[in-house]
């Protein structure tokens, strides 16, 4: 299944931790280039960076930081340029960064409001559009993949830019994929349920629900893994399947689930 990642060049923005630390991981497993495009190199919890990780780990994959705003269009050309220029081109851009606030809506600070959709929703046009000039230019077709939410399609309580985001993610990738089928990119997200990562125990303080709510409202009965997430963002990036415009969505059966909650 990633043979095909052999040698080519990914773009994993956000890959200093999280969700995009355990893709750019596995793109270099599988033989990928990949480019951490992320506002720092760090892991949020320390460690190893995610780039220094994947050049010392037993495979055929390098890897590169580029500083990276998302929200900045000159940072992210900027991104694509040194891919581009270090490995050639650019075959697969994983638009995963993302950022969240949280409060009442009748008290969300604007300025808030405004930071989220930024990253979460403007982030993911600009990293698409750049991704989409360089893959029409190179005239050998693409794919990209956009991190989008289970909370797209569904309402959470003082999370209104993020739902509101993750919503506009969804509609934008299959907008996206009908315009660039035509040249043979793909365009696809993903959208995750609860995933428990190096972060959570820090900010699970701040939410209205404990650890065994989530596993009592998820029909598996876990949280899902960076590592699974990882997995889906490969079989998306693969242009193979005859999928685009789709929203795979990999939340334990959640968004499925008609009772809710269970003991």
């Amino acid at each position: 299944m990633t043979d095909q990642f052999e040698d080519k060049a990914v773009i994993v923005t956000g890959a200093s931790s999280g969700l995009g630390r355990a893709i750019a991981k596995r793109f270099g497993e599988a033989g990928a280039n990949v480019t951490n495009a992320d506002i720092q190199p760090d892991p949020q919890t320390g460690g190893t960076p995610t780039h220094e990780a994947i050049n010392e780990a037993d495979n055929d994959g390098e890897a590169k930081y580029v500083e990276t705003d998302v929200s900045s269009k000159e940072d992210v050309q900027v991104a694509v340029d040194a891919t581009v220029s270090e490995y050639g081109s650019l075959d697969v851009m994983v638009n995963n960064a993302g950022v969240t606030k949280i409060a009442p809506a009748e008290e969300m600070d604007l300025d808030d409001w405004r930071w989220v959709i930024d990253v979460n929703l403007t982030g993911v046009f600009i990293g698409s559009q750049i991704a989409g000039q360089q893959m029409l230019e190179q005239e050998d077709g693409g794919s990209i993949v956009n991190m989008a939410s289970m909370m797209g399609e569904m309402g959470l309580q003082k999370r209104s830019p993020y739902c509101a985001a993750k919503g506009g993610v969804i509609n934008l990738t299959r907008t996206l994929a009908v315009e660039w089928a035509p040249e043979d990119i793909y365009v696809n997200a993903l959208a995750p349920g609860y995933i428990y990562t190096d972060i959570t125990e820090q900010t699970q303080d701040s939410a209205d629900y404990s650890n065994e709510d989530i596993r009592r409202r998820t029909p598996v009965g876990r949280y899902g893994t960076p590592e699974e997430m990882a997995e889906n963002i490969l079989f998306l990036a693969r242009d193979d399947h005859f999928v685009t415009g789709e929203v795979l969505h990999a939340d334990g059966g959640w968004s499925a689930d008609g009772w809710g909650y269970r003991e």
